[in-house]
């Protein structure tokens, strides 16, 4: 009978508790979880999430940072949203890793979904590589690959055609519920092999995988990957008569990839390739690969900012569809760092001439000037903060700039988004 009565005290208890909660940031949510074994069981269930989803999908705005991947350093940070109630940017809480060993070197390798992969060095040189979710202080660190000594892979490391930042996520229901670990592998200069070296959290094991592409490309460029829904793509060359990379290589690390990865030319490679200004790069925004660039126009002195998504269709798998072609001209100078990672509508730009972020509206044509030396207020309300981004601004426009006689890219960034759910670091099965 006792047993009886507190399962129908937590019954009644139920619809309250989600009404109630439902009014709170997900970041007092996710303390409501450690309570008690039944309020995060009730949190974590479908119809909660379901429940909270519902009441707040005006909520769309959520915090972002731009991380530069070489160090930990947040140069755009974009927080005080309402979602999930964040007070700091979300640079600080990567900054708070404290690994258990001393270490002299640590880099943002890549982020997607709320997860990060981190790589640091011991004080004595050895390398480690976490994944973790910064937000909750989840870390785990994952093993070297059985078949590689420390020796191997800093031998690896030095190789010019070996990455070792791949990171995607396996997501249900918008959950992370596996992470996969990925290492890249050339097998020259120029070619059509790649090898990849692949850590699932599902299994903990490592295999290394053999695949090729169509034709062969030259690889200078696989030190950068944009993940998304499980995908991950890399900017390549198809011969040596360009500086710039023409073409986008994609593999799905889980939907049967195969062993083929597909290469998917630029949309601009032969139409807009005289009027281009800068090379060419990757970023995503609202669940899209995109990419942006700016072209000159004859029409007194005009520009126009070009704007395509990857996206597949029944004919073509992946194809461009140019979305946005703004006219703009005035007295601002400036090249495109990111969309907004959410709003198709928000570009961000960087002004040369006014030492200033520049968020452009391409929906409405409006701009406003960010700058450095304060904190301001986004267009969808919450602050904007930055650190050294003026420092990094002027260090890589040389080289991103069309004209430049050399093909490095050094507009590389992580986009480290908060998810619009809970998103809790998937536990690894421990390998035998």
């Amino acid at each position: 009978m006792e047993k009886k009565a507190k399962k129908n005290l937590v019954v009644l208890t139920e619809e309250p508790l989600k009404n109630i909660w439902a009014r709170f940031s997900l970041r007092s949510i996710a303390r409501f979880r450690s309570v008690c074994k039944g309020w995060k069981l009730l949190i974590d269930s479908d119809i909660f999430r379901d429940h909270y989803l519902s009441l707040n999908s005006s909520s769309s705005s959520v915090s972002w940072s731009i991380m530069n991947n070489k160090n930990k350093t947040e140069i755009v940070g974009h927080h005080r949203c309402k979602r999930w109630g964040i007070t700091k940017s979300l640079g600080s809480f990567i900054t708070r890793y404290n690994p258990e060993t001393a270490v002299r070197k640590t880099c943002v390798l890549c982020c997607t979904d709320g997860l990060v992969l981190l790589y640091t060095e011991t004080m004595e040189g050895a390398p480690m590589y976490h994944v973790g979710n910064p937000l909750l202080q989840q870390w785990v660190q994952i093993p070297l690959p059985p078949h590689l000594s420390v020796y191997d892979l800093v031998r690896l490391q030095g190789n010019r055609y070996f990455n070792d930042n791949g990171l995607v996520t396996k997501m249900e229901k918008g959950i992370a519920v596996g992470y996969t670990v990925v290492w890249t592998l050339a097998s020259g200069g120029v070619s059509k092999e790649l090898t990849f070296m692949i850590y699932s959290s599902e299994t903990g094991l490592w295999i290394t995988k053999e695949v090729r592409c169509r034709r062969s490309l030259i690889w200078s460029r696989l030190a950068h990957t944009v993940p998304l829904n499980g995908i991950l793509h890399w900017l390549a060359t198809i011969d040596n008569s360009s500086l710039d990379a023409n073409y986008v290589v994609a593999y799905d690390f889980y939907n049967g990839g195969g062993d083929e990865c597909p290469i998917i030319p630029f949309p601009d490679i032969q139409q807009f390739q005289g009027t281009r200004r800068f090379k060419r790069t990757l970023s995503t925004s609202a669940g899209f690969v995109v990419y942006c660039n700016v072209y000159s126009d004859s029409n007194g002195g005009e520009r126009a900012i070009r704007v395509w998504r990857l996206v597949s269709t029944n004919e073509n798998l992946n194809s461009w569809q140019l979305s946005w072609k703004v006219n703009t001209k005035g007295d601002v100078d400036y090249f495109p760092v990111v969309m907004h990672p959410i709003n198709f509508d928000v570009i961000y730009l960087w002004s040369w001439n006014k030492n200033a972020l520049v968020l452009f509206n391409l929906r409405t044509q409006k701009y406003r000037l960010h700058r450095e030396a304060k904190k301001s207020k986004s267009m969808d309300g919450c602050i904007l903060t930055f650190s050294n981004c003026k420092e990094y601004m002027d260090l890589i426009y040389p080289s991103f700039v069309n004209s430049m006689f050399h093909g490095s890219h050094y507009l590389f960034f992580s986009q480290y988004v908060l998810p619009r759910w809970l998103n809790p670091l998937p536990k690894p099965k421990l390998s035998s």
